[in-house]
């Protein structure tokens, strides 16, 4: 049989012995072509201008995925070199010599390696495309299928595929080219070297990785850069050394309770998992330190969904939004002239809001709720003006009751207000509390229709009151394009100044409420994205060493149990030791990471601006979604490793 045969032969023996190994590589290359494609589509990039910096972002995160990805392809193929060790040695005793037979390794893997990226550019393919209708839908933009294959995408992705199998592959084959044949033939018996050595070092080492695991997850949620940096720093070593000196903890924790160490199956399940630390502790610390990582990016992502759809909901109601940040006479000419040839109108105001007598209602929700204080007074509108805002945003008529001011406020300050019983008084008049609306209605900014609230009184009262500043709002009959937008914002900073179109208008602002969906659209794209981009790849890889070393136990598992099933064990029993130890193995590198990113994920919700989260329920979710998904993909990855355990080590 020729050495190029033989290759493909052990190649497709490999691609059926590692089938997990297989497939996460095939749906890591998919990954990779995917976001390959946003970084070189055009038609993606012309949506808005702020996704340009896609491409960068895109780049950068999927050269940690190239790394991580990396770092998967040596560690498997290391693996295999050390599980076919006397394979390859026999080799060697038949008359090959070692460069034949690394060659032979080398061109197997790149025979698999080929096959995977192969099918992982087709798959590429459908990804792309839905990330595509997922871009267009962002920007309320039709979705049409169109499969197309960008060639500087693929090009890319096999250049990215390239330097990982040949930089992994060199080095496999120069170790192969060095061994002697006892080495090889002993190769596979290596395990992973105690980086603690002395029983006693690695009891101590347990303690101080939990107190610096606790110290340092304290440290990330203190809001501060430099303590976040020296806390990500001691949960890394938390990790390390918790996995390193787990390996001594067990064996002491049961020789000083021999009452459990004797009960049901608990000595074979954690003698097991004792086993497995001592051989592959660093192993395990890196893949929970990737499952940390693979949480908090999920999360995040998740979390600034949420903030960004506030923030687009919350920034302006109408179509067009201009306003003053001064109490001075708002000239709004320039803009109004433009809107007026270029721009179709289904409705238009131009009003006031006022400065309150007092602000009771400011210190009121100051002591209640997270509220951010901007003016020194409660804002008044003119009931008028507010009913008229009403029925251009299509809201429903919100009657005016006599002797009463109604109250119109951002969603998460109605609990506090409900109870909220005081008068005001405004031009001689005192006014009792009453009905409270929440729709939206451009409160988020600071010149806006109030910061975060303001009362709606009758007109009569406020010919006596100071303005706080001015607005012009309207209603488009289409939606507002780019090019005008980018028009306004031209009037807005005095472009055109020598055709006498305006100057520098300092104390306007100027909103779009398509212009802001287009930016929060944009910048959801290029951080939500390769969020979740490097989430999948983290958990694709981590839950595939777990697996793959798993499955590896498989001949070792068999004899324990055949052993079993001579003491007198049923299969039932057995199968449930089976599913005991799978839980332990693969909840041990899970249970830190849920630890330490929970509660970060939870301070960065609470560190929001108020009102971007409703509530502890809303942020409740966001971590079951985020947890969901991540415990989905490890699901799948345990079951199948359950199913093959169980066909292949289980008697009978």
């Amino acid at each position: 049989m020729t050495l190029c045969k033989l290759s493909l032969r052990n190649a497709r023996r490999q691609a059926r012995d590692y089938l997990v190994y297989f497939v996460t590589v095939i749906l890591s290359a998919a990954l990779i072509h995917a976001f390959n494609g946003l970084v070189f589509s055009q038609e993606l990039r012309a949506l808005s201008s702020f996704m340009s910096s896609l491409p960068l972002i895109t780049v950068l995160v999927s050269a940690v995925v190239i790394a991580i990805m990396g770092w998967l392809i040596r560690y498997i193929m290391n693996f295999m070199l050390s599980r076919r060790s006397r394979e390859l040695g026999t080799y060697i005793l038949i008359g090959l010599e070692n460069g034949q037979v690394a060659r032979l390794f080398i061109l197997e893997n790149l025979a698999t390696g080929a096959a995977a990226l192969s099918v992982g550019l087709l798959l590429g393919g459908l990804f792309f495309q839905i990330l595509r209708a997922v871009t267009l839908s962002l920007f309320h933009m039709p979705y049409t299928f169109r499969l197309s294959a960008s060639p500087k995408a693929v090009a890319l992705t096999i250049a990215y595929f390239a330097v990982i199998y040949l930089l992994a592959l060199r080095s496999c084959g120069k170790r192969l080219r060095r061994m002697q044949i006892c080495e090889l033939l002993s190769y596979d018996r290596r395990g992973e070297e105690e980086a603690i050595q002395s029983s006693r070092g690695r009891r101590r080492a347990f303690t101080v990785s939990i107190a610096s695991g606790i110290l340092g997850t304290l440290l990330l949620l203190s809001g501060s850069l430099l303590m976040g940096i020296m806390g990500a720093a001691l949960v890394i070593f938390f990790l390390y050394g918790f996995f390193l000196s787990f390996s001594s903890g067990v064996p002491a924790y049961f020789n000083a309770r021999p009452g459990k160490k004797y009960g049901t199956h608990t000595l074979l399940v954690f003698r097991t998992l004792s086993f497995k630390l001592g051989t592959m502790g660093m192993t395990m610390a890196t893949i929970s330190l990737l499952f940390t990582g693979t949480i908090v990016s999920e999360g995040t992502g998740m979390l600034f969904g949420v903030l960004f759809q506030s923030r687009v909901e919350g920034t302006t109601c109408c179509d067009i939004f201009i306003g003053t940040t001064d109490g001075e006479p708002a000239d709004f000419g320039p803009y109004l002239d433009y809107i007026e040839e270029n721009i179709p109108l289904r409705g238009s105001r131009q009003y006031r809001l006022y400065q309150g007598e007092t602000r009771q209602m400011t210190d009121y929700l100051l002591e209640r709720t997270d509220y951010y204080a901007y003016y020194a007074y409660d804002p008044l509108m003119a009931y008028s003006d507010y009913a008229a805002l009403r029925a251009m945003l299509g809201y429903p008529e919100a009657p005016a009751e006599p002797e009463r001011y109604i109250i119109h406020c951002m969603a998460y300050l109605e609990d506090a207000l409900e109870d909220y019983d005081t008068s005001v008084s405004v031009g001689g008049a005192t006014l009792s509390p009453g009905a409270i609306y929440t729709e939206s209605f451009s409160q988020k900014l600071w010149d806006g229709n109030g910061r975060g609230f303001l009362l709606v009184v009758p007109d009569e009262f406020l010919s006596s009151r100071p303005v706080s500043h001015s607005v012009y709002a309207a209603m488009t009959l289409e939606p507002l394009s780019e090019a005008d937008y980018d028009r306004l914002r031209d009037i807005h900073d005095g472009a055109g100044e020598d055709s006498g179109q305006g100057h520098a208008r300092d104390s306007y602002f100027l909103l779009a409420k398509d212009a802001v969906a287009r930016e929060y659209a944009s910048v959801s794209a290029t951080t939500i994205f390769p969020l979740f981009y490097l989430a999948l790849v983290l958990t694709l890889v981590s839950a595939t060493i777990l697996t793959v070393q798993q499955l590896s136990q498989g001949p070792r598992l068999a004899q324990q149990f055949g052993l079993l099933e001579k003491l007198g064990m049923d299969r039932r029993e057995m199968a449930r030791t089976l599913r005991r130890q799978l839980a332990v193995y693969y909840a041990m590198p899970a249970v830190p990471p849920l630890l330490i990113s929970i509660p970060l994920l939870v301070a960065m919700g609470h560190s929001f601006e108020p009102g971007a989260i409703s509530g502890d329920w809303q942020l409740a979710g966001i971590l079951g979604v985020t947890l969901g998904l991540f415990f989905l993909i490890y699901l799948v990855y345990i079951l199948t490793a359950y199913s093959s355990l169980k066909r292949s080590v289980l008697p009978g």
